[in-house]
């Protein structure tokens, strides 16, 4: 394991300690809005804080985005990309389904490093370029399934923007058609983890920012599936679309995504 793996672990684990000391227990007081049907919580803040100081403190040359606005303007060319806590309105709720994603990306922009943490369950996503992903420790594989009555597919379901609700409910009817069943987690974080280890055999989603998806597209890629834009374009770090699964579902999630989502592409 590198310095980087290793950092990104033990900076995601304080934070997941930090969130599961107050799950369930969260004051009103403590939870701020951010934008229309948006929130933050004080857990958020202090998550990013003790994520942004393990990094700072272990790699001060690098640069850093995260969510709730910690920056930094390192000199390596590198970047850290964090979302401190995936799945707020879960934890607001008392829904135990939220993450912690840090991922690194290397002076020419690749993913190098990627790690999802469920606090809840105790599981621990990683992924290094070119070295596979794992899941506490273990290798971890997307699926193998080609049946499409066998398909369990993941999406975000929009929540303030509604100029393209008719194209996703267009799109969801089709791919209800073409598959077993449908899930929405609440964090593409964990939606992704979970395309990765073979859970959901596909996840699609459309605007997203790279603090929601850098680290999942990592880990699936590693553990060989196809990530890719609506559009089909592999850099979804220029989109805000993401399509995601093994090499029969990626296909299958893409033509829809085109179909349905043209004239927002």
């Amino acid at each position: 394991m590198n310095r980087e793996l290793e950092t990104a672990i033990n900076a995601a684990k304080e934070a997941g300690n930090i969130a599961i000391q107050t799950f369930g227990e969260l004051d009103l007081a403590k939870i701020h809005p951010k934008d229309y049907k948006d929130f933050v919580t004080e857990v958020d803040s202090a998550c990013e804080q003790r994520i942004a100081s393990a990094i700072t403190s272990a790699f001060p040359d690098d640069s850093m985005l995260c969510e709730e606005g910690s920056t930094a303007n390192g000199t390596s060319g590198r970047k850290w990309i964090v979302d401190p806590l995936d799945g707020t309105l879960n934890f607001i709720h008392s829904f135990p389904v939220f993450s912690i994603s840090i991922a690194l990306c290397d002076s020419k922009n690749d993913l190098v490093t990627g790690v999802v943490y469920q606090p809840v369950l105790d599981e621990l996503f990683t992924a290094e370029k070119g070295k596979g992903a794992s899941l506490n420790g273990n290798p971890i594989h997307v699926s193998s399934r080609n049946d499409p009555e066998h398909f369990l597919i993941a999406t975000g379901i929009p929540f303030k923007e509604y100029h393209y609700l008719e194209s996703y409910v267009s799109m969801l009817k089709d791919v209800i058609h073409d598959s077993a069943g449908i899930r929405r987690a609440g964090s593409a974080a964990i939606d992704l983890a979970y395309t990765a280890c073979g859970r959901f055999d596909a996840f699609w989603e459309y605007k997203l920012f790279p603090w929601d998806y850098s680290a999942g597209v990592l880990l699936v890629r590693e553990a060989g599936g196809i990530v890719t834009s609506f559009s089909g374009n592999g850099d979804v770090s220029a989109h805000h679309s993401i399509v995601a699964g093994n090499p029969v579902t990626h296909p299958l999630i893409l033509e829809k995504a085109k179909k349905h989502f043209h004239e927002h592409l």
